[in-house]
């Protein structure tokens, strides 16, 4: 428990028996709020950037569309990557909020060498530093917000992951808009600083919670923990069901990249306002703000008078929404190609079936991740959702690498690069659907016994 007094320096180390809302999660909340800004707002610009700005602001040759894709979906595979170091660090020696602590500021580095290097040797290092920081804390954070709750209070948890979700949409969304518009107006120095700053903030809003948070203590036994038998069965038992989940994530990151790429060449007035390629994205973010209480309250409710709408079907119904997004956006590149001008409209409306798709798939698997974790491996099995996430770029990357012929020519062009993806989705979705009958639901809760 904590002590008062001239010398403060223990924290609260477990659940407090209350039917209330935990005090710490308004910081955690503010903190991932603060966070999302800063990542989604540098993210957004990437493919942009290196398309079309790397030759202005450095005098460097741009990179082709091709070579972007490859680059962005590899930092963003190291992103998801970088939890599993991230979750074995906070678990067995430091804990959660002093790993957290530690990784912002390096987090926070990278965005600084983002905002006064913008040279591709500044991006290596600056995207480098923000891919161990940013991924190194993600399953710290979403295991955090679970750490804060115990038998008494737990019905609270799946709504406080719905709220944990809006916070980093609502950063997002922000960070979309502004972003794009500072670096078009103003300069790749001030896109870049801007979300250094909001990390200098949430990193701040953290530390402010301090003697708020439960503080879970590290495991030193914890890698015996893992050995376990029971635990490496829940663990193949989860990454049968992830591994399917990563061709979700590699159809779904394709809006910062391919998506982007295709807004570039529409009609991108919409609502009497002439949007930019990169700003298109956050109609993924405002979406989820709007379609997550929509769903939670009213649509899961209704659906589970005709099904029982438990976490496999709701990835079932989320996989095959996200075909149905891909398929929307290979008719829009058909259309391009036929020489059409598309609006930008088309491309909405597939993002509001993709972000559908994402609730169903990704608040469902971040759930589930934590509550099938026992509760001295928490972290690490966050960890292994997010590294489906990683596989999935992996898997991008490596289709948009091979994709290119000797002489620069394309395999799959563009409308067959989309068909492709969609084909994929539906396939892999296809052979989850029996697979996935096997998985049984066990929740773990910090005050229960294993």
């Amino acid at each position: 428990m904590r002590s008062f007094g001239k010398s403060v320096n223990k924290y609260f180390d477990k659940p407090i028996q209350t039917k209330k809302l935990p005090k710490g999660i308004p910081y955690i909340i503010a903190n991932e709020a603060a966070e999302r800004f800063s990542f989604y707002g540098m993210k957004a610009i990437l493919v942009v950037y290196m398309t079309q700005y790397l030759h202005i602001t450095q005098g460097e040759i741009n990179l082709s569309e091709e070579n972007a894709k490859v680059y962005f979906h590899l930092f963003s595979s190291a992103v998801y990557f970088f939890p599993v170091i991230g979750a074995l660090i906070s678990d067995i020696f430091f804990g959660k909020f002093k790993t957290i602590i530690f990784l912002s500021i390096v987090y926070c580095l990278g965005h600084f060498v983002l905002a006064v290097d913008p040279s591709k040797l500044g991006l290596v290092i600056g995207l480098s530093l923000i891919a161990i920081g940013s991924g190194g804390i993600k399953p710290c954070v979403s295991a955090h917000v679970g750490d804060q709750f115990g038998q008494t209070n737990s019905f609270l948890l799946s709504k406080v992951y719905g709220w944990f979700y809006i916070s980093i949409n609502l950063g997002a969304f922000i960070s979309t808009l502004l972003i794009p518009y500072c670096l078009k107006h103003y300069s790749a120095h001030v896109a870049f600083g801007i979300p250094g700053l909001f990390m200098l903030l949430a990193t701040l809003f953290f530390w402010m919670g301090r003697f708020k948070f439960i503080h879970i203590k590290p495991e030193k036994k914890i890698l015996k923990e893992l050995v376990k038998k029971k635990n490496i069965k829940l663990i193949f038992k989860l990454s049968s069901i992830f591994i399917f989940v990563s061709f979700f994530w590699c159809l779904f990151d394709q809006t910062g990249s391919s998506w982007i790429l295709q807004a570039e060449k529409m009609d991108r007035n919409f609502l009497g306002i002439e949007w930019l390629s990169s700003q298109v994205i956050a109609a993924n973010p405002i979406m989820i703000l709007l379609f997550t209480p929509l769903f939670f309250y009213y649509l899961y409710p209704q659906i589970n008078k005709f099904i029982d709408l438990n976490s496999i079907n709701k990835i079932i119904i989320g996989f095959f929404l996200t075909a149905i997004s891909f398929l929307i956006i290979t008719i829009i590149q058909y259309w391009i190609d036929s020489g059409l001008t598309v609006n930008i409209g088309w491309q909405i409306l597939a993002y509001a079936v993709l972000t559908s798709g994402e609730i169903f798939v990704s608040i469902t698997c971040l759930e589930i991740s934590y509550t099938h974790a026992p509760k001295k491996l928490k972290s690490i099995l966050v960890s292994l959702f997010l590294l489906s996430i990683a596989l999935g770029n992996i898997v991008t990357s490596i289709v948009n690498f091979y994709n290119v012929r000797s002489d620069g020519s394309l395999i799959l062009d563009q409308t067959n690069y989309f068909l492709f993806f969609t084909i994929l989705m539906l396939v892999v979705t296809l052979i989850f659907i029996p697979i996935s009958r096997h998985f049984k639901k066990k929740i773990y809760l910090q005050d229960a016994k294993d």
